[in-house]
């Protein structure tokens, strides 16, 4: 089993009842080999800032999936290119995303594909967006300390997942839920593309879906 996963406030909720699931019997990770959607650039691993950090500490730790099988995007290597074009090559000898984990960013990015005039296909690193900064300081001690890069999956490696699940909640994402899944498919809305996928599923709260 491949899975894609997500960071964020959003996953927080269904990380610790797989880790109950996971505490009762319920389920078993050891034969699950995850992929992250992205990573800060520039982080250590061990930064408490870092997404594979937030991964340690909600998931992998509290269940027996095994370390090596655990992916996330070198943030801490300097080559760009190279760090981008190995974790797609990791992807791809897994056998690809059977199910991709997303939230919803306030400005339709999902993992960081942030709203750009063309959808980007591969892994990659981008420069993030003062909305997207401004977003995460709150996780830092100012705002200065906010990496400006990432690496993230790109458009093209998320649609090729065979499914996708996109969770939203919160009335301040009412507007992008809309925008996302019932607007135009545009670039400039990176989330909207979702609608070309085959099987996605989307699970909002009520006031998420409010405008729907």
């Amino acid at each position: 089993c491949v899975l894609g996963l997500a960071t964020g406030s959003t996953p927080i909720g269904l990380y610790s009842c797989l880790v109950k699931d996971y505490e009762a019997g319920v389920l078993s990770f050891s034969d699950v080999t995850s992929f992250n959607l992205d990573e800060y650039r520039g982080l250590d691993p061990q930064h408490d800032q870092s997404y594979r950090y937030f991964m340690e500490h909600n998931l992998f730790s509290h269940v027996d999936i095994e370390a090596a099988r655990t992916h996330v995007p070198d943030g801490a290597c300097p080559d760009a290119e190279a760090a981008c074009a190995a974790y797609e090559q990791a992807i791809a000898e897994a056998g690809g995303l059977g199910l991709q984990l997303l939230g919803l960013g306030h400005n339709g990015h999902i993992g960081f594909n942030e709203p750009a005039p063309d959808f980007p296909k591969y892994t990659h690193c981008v420069t993030l967006t003062e909305s997207t900064i401004n977003a995460n300081s709150r996780l830092f001690d100012s705002i200065d300390d906010v990496p400006r890069e990432a690496y993230t999956m790109g458009i093209g490696t998320i649609m090729a997942a065979k499914e996708i699940l996109v969770v939203a909640s919160g009335a301040d994402k009412a507007d992008i839920v809309r925008r996302a899944f019932f607007g135009p498919v545009t670039p400039e809305v990176p989330a909207s593309v979702l609608q070309f996928h085959p099987n996605v599923t989307v699970i909002v709260d009520k006031e998420a879906g409010a405008l729907c």
